[in-house]
């Protein structure tokens, strides 16, 4: 990883609860898409967060989920608002596209793990890949989907490409699923022997994915998640 720093465009919310950042590198870098960064508040605190933007796009793009009782990412928030630079770290992570891989795939996002998922389907847009893909987003409830008009579109223009909103809570005019995201995946497939699986989250949520997976069949060498790597 290298230091880079970054002319702070743009930091709007969402919602309450999420904000979208974009950010203009000094200097250009290289980075796969579903790789991450890390914001550096100081010389011992870094702070990751997924890339959501494609590698071909002009802008970096972040989405911070920081409610106010979070105050940790609340904080990276805050110095994004009041300064006109930030320093960034990166690219990190191996969870990214396997563009090689002719294997169906299953996206996964719990709340702004779709940030990580975001940057993966840009790509396959970007790229011109048709490769059959199931994208699943769960949140808590359609206010927390901050994103959903973006990923309905995706459905809607590229016929390779299924979106599957699932939120816990939802009134009579939902349009999507409404069961816990896991139970909603176990619900749909018998077997995930095959697949290619992206997933981010919680890491809560991603650990319980995984051991769901486990008896689904999945091959683990094609279940991509940087969680993976502080979860044992």
């Amino acid at each position: 990883m290298k230091t880079i720093r970054c002319q702070i465009e743009k930091v709007t919310p969402f919602n309450d609860a999420v904000y979208q950042v974009f950010l203009k590198p000094e200097t250009a870098f290289d980075f796969k898409a579903g790789q991450y960064l890390s914001v550096v508040m100081g010389e011992k605190d870094k702070r990751p967060f997924s890339i959501a933007s494609a590698p071909n796009a002009a802008l970096i793009e972040l989405h911070i989920g920081a409610a106010v009782s979070e105050s940790y990412p609340m904080q990276v928030v805050e110095r994004l608002q009041t300064a006109s630079h930030i320093d960034i770290e990166a690219p990190a992570g191996e969870a990214f596209l396997r563009s090689e891989s002719h294997r169906p795939r299953i996206l996964i996002a719990g709340g702004t793990g779709f940030s990580y998922i975001k940057s993966i389907v840009e790509a396959q847009i970007a790229n011109g890949e048709t490769i059959n893909t199931k994208l699943y987003w769960g949140c808590r409830n359609e206010e927390a989907m901050y994103y959903q008009d973006i990923a309905r579109q995706w459905h809607a223009d590229h016929s390779w490409l299924e979106f599957i909103p699932v939120v816990e809570l939802a009134d009579s005019t939902w349009q999507g699923k409404q069961a816990n995201l896991l139970e909603q995946i176990k619900q749909d497939f018998v077997s995930l022997n095959g697949y290619d699986i992206y997933i981010a989250g919680r890491f809560d949520m991603v650990g319980a994915a995984r051991e769901l997976f486990r008896e689904l069949g999945v091959e683990e060498a094609h279940l991509y998640g940087d969680a993976f790597a502080f979860i044992k």
